[in-house]
């Protein structure tokens, strides 16, 4: 075809400006910018500025929904800043049983995981301050393989349990999880009865345990060490039990009361001590942490000692 004369020829690096541009490439950057500036929250369909949410630690200001956070997001919404020191982060999971499924063998599971969340297992584990009070933290994350509790997870929360005992250190445990790794089978299960008995040792050595429970947390970590605390706290709206709801009702076939597994739940029937808020998280902690202290000083000066525990009840310690 012959070149129209009236139309200029342009070469080199801008002879793209006259082609035809695809639409959905023209708006793909839009819609990346718009999904950095808000977040619509799943509940009550309410934006948010990504930079209010964050300083919210992730919490709907309208609605109060508490998104689902990372190992990071927890750090920082308990500790003190800059507190946060990690431990046993090289630990890694073996194949003990050889899984495959698919076509895909549990190593290249792995593997894939790790790069997707950026954690080379489901717990994480370290210690801190909370207003200048040291405390250890085992941190189970949701976005490796669902926070399943495996051979290493086991492992490395009765490293931090050991670590505690020798530091004379409380501990705080943040638990989300589906249950026990079905890739590990029976190593799996035997970290149940291994985390509760080094809970034991802990609690003979007079150190406290807290457990904060998030959604979701079922099967064998609710059926465990979860469980096993001193003071169990949960956040708003957290789903906590052994099996889902549906299975329940299917295996019972009634039908399950309003609210069943929620953490409001859970504390009408005396299952934790208290739901709290994110924001209220940190001193929360430090409070109890602080009671404690005056628990002690209390024991050795032999005197009774009030400590407010679960909502609108108090527990009596005595000395």
């Amino acid at each position: 075809m012959k070149q129209n004369a009236n139309v200029p020829v342009v070469k080199g690096k801008d002879h793209h400006f006259f082609k035809r541009k695809s639409l959905s490439n023209a708006i793909a950057p839009q819609r990346e910018l718009e999904n950095d500036i808000w977040v619509k929250c799943p509940k009550c369909n309410e934006l948010t500025y990504t930079k209010e949410h964050q300083k919210s630690f992730k919490v709907c200001q309208k609605c109060d929904y508490h998104y689902r956070l990372r190992w990071n997001d927890r750090v920082a919404a308990i500790l003190d800043e800059g507190s946060w020191v990690e431990i046993n982060a090289g630990v890694k999971t073996g194949d003990p049983l050889g899984f495959a499924n698919e076509g895909e063998v549990y190593p290249q599971k792995i593997v894939q995981t790790r790069r997707k969340a950026g954690i080379n297992e489901a717990l994480v584990t370290g210690y801190g301050t909370v207003d200048g009070q040291p405390l250890a933290v085992a941190i189970a994350d949701f976005a490796f393989l669902g926070a399943s509790m495996g051979s290493v997870f086991g492992e490395k929360l009765v490293r931090l349990i050991e670590f505690c005992i020798e530091r004379r250190m409380p501990l705080l445990t943040v638990s989300a999880s589906g249950g026990a790794r079905m890739h590990e089978g029976i190593y799996s299960l035997m970290q149940m009865a291994k985390t509760t008995a080094a809970l034991a040792l802990l609690g003979e050595a007079g150190l406290p345990h807290f457990s904060l429970l998030t959604d979701p947390c079922y099967g064998g970590v609710t059926a465990s060490y979860a469980m096993v605390a001193d003071v169990i706290l949960a956040e708003p709206g957290a789903m906590v039990g052994f099996a889902g709801p549906r299975v329940i009702e299917q295996t019972t076939r009634q039908k399950l009361p309003a609210g069943f597994q929620t953490a409001e739940f859970l504390l009408e029937h005396g299952m934790v001590d208290r739901v709290v808020a994110r924001k209220e998280l940190h001193s929360t902690v430090g409070l109890l942490m602080r009671l404690l202290n005056r628990r002690e000083s209390a024991q050795e000066k032999g005197v009774l000692l009030t400590i407010p525990l679960r909502q609108n009840e108090e527990m009596r310690y005595a000395g």
